[in-house]
């Protein structure tokens, strides 16, 4: 136990050092002032040992040990001077006041009378005003109480207690006799004054840990309440009304409302409202551009708790939820999550000033950011019932670009992509990123990532993004998109978040894993879709070409039949109208270019009809086809075609005069693209299963939405260069692809230029 220890000097005791050996100190200090150890010196020291332990002992029942150490502190000090009284009561410094209930006494002549307490300018005041002991005969403007003076006191000596700056109560003194106090009773006085000080302060200090423990505990009941109203899975707005209702028992206000944010529009919006008296309730949305303490929160990202709405500034931007209540204080708080992402306010109303304190914004932050784990829970729940379904009726591509648009939206990220790795390349499927990001990824170890049983990886942004302004973050997110061997390789779902936080929050994880495997999903239906849609058009292509075959033979036949009696028929005239034909330049003319013509249509029927039937598959050389293929297109002196690539390539299962009519046509797609000037680059790669041949021209490129339609029967660009064919065009090069066992794909932003990507299965074995 700690004591302080008073010097003697003349005139009133002053507190010096802080000693743990009060015994030996003041045997010491009565040593040198030649006082004798006595009797009731030693019984001194011993009360003194006694108390310290008592107060040491205060616990639990704090409030009955404190006032069994108190009597025997105020015994212990009458001990020292044989004839006096002594009081103490507890001053409470918020309230500026002294406790009745609180006083101890001990002495024949203080009875106390009910309600008795220290007076308002008497000593006890002065001394707590002035921090000092105060001493009834240098006080010459105070007199003692008459009640006392009544009892017989003659002289009073009055002690403040204090800890820490802080007065807890007094210590009064009387004597019978009108004397001064010695310098040896002060000192004595002094040391009980410190025990009494401390005893004060301990059950004080306790009773408030106690009640700071009650309150906790209830306080925990209630956010565990919520939690548990949370995951019950209501609706959004039954669960923030319940938090509203938590929120009003605890802080005692008026009523409570949440207001979501809606950026898009700036604005936010009412979800849910709860009170008592509300007759008609301003709930319509909020604009974030106009004056108020919803928008000051939002803007300011900052809790505010307002004691008085009718003072500046709060006046002028404060309007009622309700215009006949009269609210005189507020507390709100924002709503945002571990991200940093602002979701909305919370605000509570009460018709009191100063209704809301400290710890009521504490309690309230605890909600509040209960409400956004709620809001988070609904949103998630919402985005995965609309990917279930999005699974069942969209294709891939619509599936994915929903994936990172709502990745990018419940992840509050800057950017948002998905990557799939062909072979030794990645490429990107679907992304949505802030206009000053520009994507560029390249990752060596991205086949690390795809084989590790991690969950989610942190990488540098530098890796992805050109630049990268100094406030964002320094890293991203990867989450792996499993691996289908049989179906492609696997790819990456990468997040760049807005705010610099590693991935180790819960929530982050749980989106992050969900639409990865989401992502894996829609890449497994669709593979099953493609297989299933290729296998229906190599049967569609083939019945076709077989039903046409059919036709086509028929057709040609009749085409003889007919146009092949043109000829036949102007022989005849020309042998028995000699005469008149060499009269008649004009006649004989005209006769010839219907034979030419006649002869010429037979020719290109043949030549057409010919591509329907059945190709014959023998091994082909891709450069010498390309190379026929660039003689045979008509692409004019302007077009510069550049070849890369081509030369190692291996030979695959073709038809090369059907192969070379199908590159003639991309060759002359793309010199009429360019307007008969620019430069086409073919170029060729291979890997473990397929050969790829690129076709790429510089011109407008074909907008997204045409990717599909080009490929189309009744599609045709009207280019004069496709006179004298039938109009099959990209649709008859797809079916090629489709009857090899290939693909072909076009690749355009629909800005600049176009590639037409061309894949054969590897030959396997010699034909």
């Amino acid at each position: 136990m700690f004591y302080f220890l008073s010097r003697i000097s003349a005139g009133v005791p002053k507190r010096v050092i802080l000693n743990k050996e009060l015994p030996v100190k003041l045997t010491q200090v009565l040593a040198k002032v030649h006082i004798p150890m006595t009797t009731m010196l030693l019984s001194v020291l011993e009360n003194l040992n006694r108390i310290g332990r008592a107060i040491n002992q205060i616990g639990a029942e704090a409030s009955e040990n404190e006032h069994a150490v108190l009597q025997q502190i105020v015994e212990s000090a009458i001990q020292v001077i044989p004839g006096s009284a002594a009081v103490i009561f507890t001053y409470n410094e918020a309230q500026k006041s002294f406790d009745p209930q609180s006083r101890v006494s001990a002495g024949e002549f203080v009875q106390g009378l009910a309600g008795e307490k220290p007076r308002p300018k008497g000593f006890g005041f002065r001394a707590i005003e002035q921090k000092r002991p105060v001493l009834s005969y240098e006080e010459v403007d105070l007199d003692i109480d008459p009640v006392k003076r009544k009892q017989g006191a003659q002289t009073l000596v009055c002690f403040p207690l204090i800890v820490a700056r802080e007065p807890v109560g007094v210590l009064y003194v009387y004597l019978k006799e009108e004397r001064r106090f010695t310098r040896l009773e002060l000192l004595m006085l002094e040391n009980f004054t410190n025990q009494a000080a401390m005893a004060l302060y301990q059950a004080h200090h306790l009773a408030n840990v106690s009640r700071d423990l009650a309150r906790k505990e209830e306080q925990m009941a209630r956010l565990q309440r919520a939690s548990m109203i949370i995951s019950s899975r209501l609706r959004l707005e039954e669960t923030l009304e319940a938090i509203l209702q938590m929120a009003l028992e605890v802080t005692n206000a008026q009523y409570g409302i949440f207001r979501l944010l809606d950026p898009v529009r700036n604005v936010l919006v009412t979800r849910a409202y709860a009170g008592e008296g509300l007759g008609h309730p301003f709930v319509q949305e909020l604009p974030l551009d106009q004056p108020s303490i919803s928008a000051w929160v939002v803007k300011n990202r900052q809790s505010v708790l307002i004691p008085d709405l009718t003072a500046q500034p709060w006046s002028k931007i404060y309007f009622p939820l309700d215009a006949n209540l009269s609210m005189k204080s507020e507390l709100a708080v924002p709503l945002i999550s571990s991200s940093g992402r602002l979701e909305g306010v919370l605000n509570l109303e009460s018709p009191r000033k100063n209704a809301f304190s400290e710890e009521d914004r504490l309690l309230l932050q605890s909600l509040a950011t209960h409400a956004v784990i709620a809001i988070h829970e609904v949103r998630l729940l919402d985005a995965l019932q609309e990917i279930s379904q999005l699974l069942l009726t969209q294709p891939e591509e619509v599936v994915l670009k929903r994936l990172v648009s709502l990745a990018k939206d419940l992840l509050d990220s800057l950017v948002c992509g998905i990557w799939m790795l062909d072979e030794q390349r990645l490429i990107l499927r679907v992304a949505e990123s802030e206009e000053k990001i520009s994507l560029k990824f390249i990752v060596p170890e991205i086949s690390e990532i795809l084989n590790s049983e991690k969950e989610i990886f942190q990488i540098p942004a530098a890796s992805f993004l050109m630049e990268i302004p100094q406030e964002l973050p320094a890293s991203a997110w990867v989450v792996p998109i499993g691996s289908l061997p049989e179906y492609g390789a696997g790819g990456i779902l990468l997040v760049y978040p807005v705010f610099a936080k590693g991935a180790e929050n819960e929530w982050e994880k749980k989106v992050l894993s969900l639409l990865a495997h989401y992502a894996e999903m829609a890449i497994f239906f669709s593979s099953h879709q493609k297989e299933l849609r290729q296998a229906q058009e190599q049967r569609s292509v083939a019945e076709m070409f077989a039903a046409v075959g059919d036709i086509a033979t028929n057709l040609l036949h009749q085409l003889n039949n007919k146009i092949g009696t043109i000829p036949v028929r102007i022989q005849s005239i020309q042998d028995r109208r000699q005469e008149l034909l060499s009269q008649d330049p004009y006649l004989s003319n005209h006769l010839e270019e219907i034979e030419r013509s006649a002869t010429e249509a037979m020719r290109i029927v043949r030549k057409n009809l010919s591509h329907l039937h059945p190709v014959q598959i023998v091994p082909v050389n891709l450069a010498t086809c390309i190379q026929e293929a660039i003689q045979m297109a008509n692409l004019g002196a302007e077009i510069e075609v550049q070849v890369e690539n081509l030369q190692n390539l291996p030979e695959i299962a073709g038809a090369q005069y059907n192969l070379a009519l199908a590159f003639a046509n991309l060759l002359e797609n793309a010199s009429h693209a360019m307007e008969g000037r620019g430069k086409i680059i073919i170029s060729g790669s291979q890997s473990s299963s397929w050969v790829e041949v690129v076709v790429r021209d510089f011109g407008p490129g074909i907008p997204p939405e045409m990717h599909q339609r080009i490929f189309e029967l009744n599609f045709s660009s009207g280019s004069p260069s496709h006179a004298g064919k039938l109009g099959f065009g990209l649709y008859w090069v797809k079916a090629l692809m489709i009857r090899l066992g290939g693909s072909v794909d076009v690749e355009s932003d629909g800005m600049s230029g176009t590639a037409f990507r061309l894949r054969f299965p590897l030959r396997r074995k010699p034909l």
